[in-house]
């Protein structure tokens, strides 16, 4: 008996989805660099580690968001002979190396409060609270910029500027306590705060991105559920060999054999598998293999 494959993919409103992203990205990058250059010179004059810290942060946030940027242009490149399933992994490489570039950041900044915490310096709390103003007026333009971009490369972009706004927000209170009462400790303490924030939400995504490149079942759905579901159209009688993976930032595939009740139907069956996964779970990469009860089962 022939053996029927079946191939499916939407590539045209991925393109178009991450042609938005991209751009979001490359305007974000641009002006988080160079503000990062004024924030640090600000840091250096006003003395405030909060400022430097998050002026640091900014530099490798724009690095990052130009990251992001190559990752969405790469993801839209079509399948090539090297790269069948094209260059959508590039989208969750970038998010690993943002995540993990994001704690060594942390850890920097917690060693530097530390220090700090111990031989305070003289800081110009007015002009660095002012200077921070501006560095949150621009993160968070940059992130209702983001905002309408799900996928994972985007969110770790936008957690980056999410922990650029914190910095610009604990850089600002410093200052400005600093300013009213003279309180210098408030500036490394600031920091600290800053870096535990940064840490949770970087682990998370690093979690989120190995497990993607491990091709372990995307969060969030239960090849157990998806079979059941394949199992209760009309003409199934079983499903086997079921694997469900991440392909990129927003794309999910599956393959599975799927034992029928007969061969002649099997068109008619197939339609009907492919509209419940993508209308149940989102699944439009589907390669299905039909077989019969009768035909004899080889396991791979």
């Amino acid at each position: 008996m022939a053996e029927h494959e079946h191939h499916h993919d939407h590539h045209h409103h991925h393109a178009h989805h991450h042609g938005h992203a991209g751009d979001a990205l490359r305007v974000a990058a641009a002006l988080t660099v160079l503000f990062a250059i004024v924030e640090g010179l600000g840091g250096w004059w006003t003395g405030s580690l909060a400022l430097l810290s998050d002026a640091g942060h900014m530099i490798t946030d724009g690095a990052a968001l130009g990251l992001g940027a190559l990752a969405a242009w790469m993801a839209r490149k079509p399948p090539s002979e090297r790269h069948s399933y094209g260059l959508g992994r590039a989208e969750v490489v970038a998010a690993l190396v943002n995540a993990g570039a994001m704690l060594v950041i942390a850890a920097g900044i917690s060693y530097e409060a530390f220090v700090r915490l111990r031989s305070p310096q003289a800081v110009n709390g007015a002009a660095a609270a002012a200077i921070a103003a501006v560095g949150l007026a621009l993160n968070l333009w940059v992130i209702r910029r983001l905002a309408p971009h799900e996928d994972m490369n985007a969110r770790a972009a936008r957690l980056h500027v999410l922990g650029d706004a914190l910095g610009s927000i604990a850089a600002l209170v410093a200052g400005g306590v600093i300013a009213a009462s003279g309180w210098t400790p408030i500036d490394p303490l600031a920091s600290l705060a800053i870096c535990v924030l940064i840490a949770l939400s970087s682990v998370r995504l690093l979690r989120e991105s190995l497990h993607a490149l491990m091709e372990g079942v995307p969060s969030g759905m239960s090849v157990e559920a998806i079979g059941g579901e394949m199992a209760r159209v009309e003409g199934v009688l079983s499903v086997h060999d079921l694997h469900v993976w991440t392909l990129s930032g927003t794309r999910t595939a599956l393959s599975a054999h799927v034992v029928v009740r007969s061969m002649g139907h099997w068109e008619r069956t197939l339609v009907e598998l492919q509209t419940r996964l993508h209308e149940r779970f989102g699944i439009d990469h589907v390669t299905l293999q039909p077989e019969t009860a009768t035909r004899p089962l080889v396991r791979h």
